[in-house]
């Protein structure tokens, strides 16, 4: 295991530098039992791709991006409390977006997390302009995705040709 003795974004815990890669199918329970405190988020091998930051055989960040008929979605980005503030989501949402960077990307941010995931390309966008199978998750706000906390963004293939 590479140690690292600086501390900025990802640098790792107690300098060990954490591995970011795409998880195997087989490896999908475990990124589940992570996201059980994350509104008990699963993966689904047909559909996903998860990708994580591992300290060792630790799982402490996760990123999911999930393909419908009619578009692909990133959700389940997810560090555990104990791992927060070290840059780990930047971490996993950079390896998402560098596999999945030939397709347009969709998502649903919390407000308060526009700004970071600007800092990828994505934008706010209106939600008529969310593939149905992305925009069916939150059919139940009724047009109202501001008043539960929630923006449609999306990030296109085409900018970063």
């Amino acid at each position: 295991m590479e140690r690292d003795t600086g501390r900025r974004a990802g640098s790792g815990y107690k300098g060990i530098v954490p591995e970011v890669r795409e998880l195997k199918t087989s490896e999908f329970p475990k990124a589940n039992e992570v996201w059980v405190d994350y509104h008990n988020t699963t993966g689904v091998p047909k559909t996903d791709r998860i990708f994580g930051a591992f300290l060792g055989v630790e799982l402490v960040s996760l990123a999911r991006c999930r393909r419908h008929l009619d578009g692909y979605e990133v959700d389940g980005v997810y560090t555990p409390d104990d791992y927060r503030g070290r840059g780990y989501a930047r971490l996993v949402v950079n390896a998402l977006i560098e596999a999945c960077h030939n397709d347009d990307l969709y998502m649903y941010s919390v407000s308060h997390l526009t700004e970071f995931y600007g800092q990828y390309g994505f934008y706010e966008i209106s939600e008529k302009e969310l593939p149905e199978g992305v925009r069916e998750r939150y059919t139940w706000a009724v047009g109202n995705l501001g008043g539960v906390g929630v923006v449609p963004m999306i990030r296109t293939h085409t900018d970063y040709i």
